[in-house]
Parts: C-alpha cells; sequence; structure tokens
C-alpha cells in the first residue's frame, strides 16, 4: 500500500490544523522528497540521529515535532544543517514538522497523550495559557513527592520538584516542552501541579510563594507521545506503513 506526499502533507494538516497557529517556524512539508510514500517515521526531533535511523528503516517521509527551520535562525547551510538536508535530499525523504498544533491537539497531541501515559484525566475544553496550549486534569495523590514519583517510574527520568512535598495533589496543569512561562497561567487556573519539560530560575520561587507543585520532567521525555499518535492515525488512514523511533535525550 502506499499513498502520495501531498496526500500525506493534506491528512496532517487536517487533522492538526496548523493555519491556527502563530507558531516559531514553518509547519508542515519542510523538506520535499519523492511523491510516493509507502513507509513513514516518526520522531521528536529532525536530527542526524533520526534522520540515519529513518534511512536505515527505508522511510520515505518522516514527521517530528522539532522540525530544522525557526524563526531567526541563521539561514546558512552549513555545519549541522548540511548534514541532516544532505541526507534528506540524497535519499529524497520528505520531512514533515508540526510544533504547536502538535502540542495543542485534544485527543492525539503532546500534552493529551502525556495525560494518558500519565493516568490524568483531562477536564474537556479547559485550558490556559497563550494559544490556549496549557491543559488542566485530574488525578489524586497523596503528595506532591508521590506524584513525582509516578511521573518519574512512568517516564523513566529524573524529575525535578519544586513543592510542599507533603501536599495532597488533585487538579494537575500540563503544557510540555520549554513551557515554563505558561507556570502563572496554570496557577491562575487553580492547580495544584504543574507538569512541563523545564524550568527557570523564576519558576522555584512561584512554586514556594504560591503553594502550587512544580514538575520539571525533561523537555524530550514530556514530548515523545504526540508525534507517533498523530502518525499512527494518518498511516492507518492512508494504509501505509508507521515506525516510531526514539532518540534518546537527556534534555
Amino acid at each position: 500500500m502506499s499513498t502520495t506526499r501531498d496526500a500525506l502533507a493534506h491528512a496532517f494538516d487536517a487533522l492538526l490544523q496548523p493555519a491556527a497557529f502563530k507558531d516559531y517556524g514553518p509547519n508542515g512539508l519542510q523538506v520535499e522528497g519523492r511523491s510516493e510514500v509507502r513507509r513513514l517515521v516518526s520522531g521528536v526531533t529532525a536530527s542526524r540521529a533520526l534522520i540515519d535511523a529513518a534511512i536505515e528503516a527505508g522511510a520515505d517521509a518522516i514527521v517530528v515535532h522539532h522540525g530544522l527551520f525557526w524563526r531567526g535562525q541563521d539561514g546558512r547551510v552549513t555545519g549541522w544543517m548540511k548534514q541532516r538536508l544532505s541526507r534528506l535530499l540524497a535519499h529524497d525523504i520528505s520531512l514533515f514538522a508540526y510544533h504547536l498544533p502538535l502540542d495543542a491537539h485534544p485527543a492525539l497531541g503532546n500534552n493529551a497523550q502525556l495525560a494518558r501515559v500519565l493516568g490524568i484525566a483531562l477536564e474537556d475544553g479547559v485550558r490556559f495559557g497563550d494559544q490556549s496550549l496549557g491543559f488542566v486534569g485530574r488525578r489524586e495523590a497523596a503528595s506532591a513527592r508521590a506524584l513525582a514519583d509516578h511521573v518519574q517510574a512512568t517516564l523513566g527520568r529524573a524529575v525535578t520538584l519544586v513543592a510542599e512535598p507533603d501536599r495532597p495533589v488533585r487538579r494537575i496543569g500540563l503544557c510540555t516542552g520549554g513551557a515554563q512561562g505558561y507556570f502563572e497561567a496554570a496557577i491562575a487556573a487553580g492547580v495544584d501541579a504543574f507538569i512541563t519539560g523545564e524550568i527557570s530560575e523564576p519558576q522555584a520561587h512561584y512554586a514556594r510563594e504560591c503553594g502550587v507543585a512544580y514538575l520539571a520532567c525533561g523537555h524530550h521525555a514530556t514530548e515523545r507521545y504526540g508525534a507517533p499518535a498523530v502518525a499512527m492515525q494518518v498511516a492507518s488512514e492512508l494504509g501505509i506503513e508507521h515506525r516510531f523511533i526514539d532518540i534518546p535525550n537527556p534534555a
């Protein structure tokens, strides 16, 4: 079974609605490959390691959360950019990337899928933050420490917790990746804890002063579920093969 590159692009766009978002780079087809697509690979970031693994897997197209092109970056094709692009072009592989649209999808996006993995029941339609990227859900935890232990065991990586460790948790805000700037909006939304990927200096003070637990669980670790969920659905609709390739990242 196969489909076309254009049909694949249309299916992704129809599902993720990239035109609805103001983003940091182009969403959709970033590198044009062969017109026929039989095998799709999904991953988190369009790194050289992922591209090489996709070539080894016989991919015709790759879909990622973090693509190659970002607003304000150096536009020269040298160094790492040349290495990544040259591999895609030499093997005629298409690269699709969806950033904020992949975070925001209510069922298949990074936030929704992280909630599913962690056993957090999302509150229908309840969002917070810029472009409504933050989600709110419920999971009973005896303490912030217990929640952090659960997240750490589930994601398989260390969690940075800033909290009153014995304070119970019921309502949880989620915004994956580098969403530390959404913490104040999560606090305003009335959550007991906030789960994201990274932490910066101010958030530790907000957590201590506001009594809301902050869990930094890794940028990559919190964003490795959306791309394969979207790719699996689209591949099933179009009748093509799909494989998720996870390239470990400590960040």
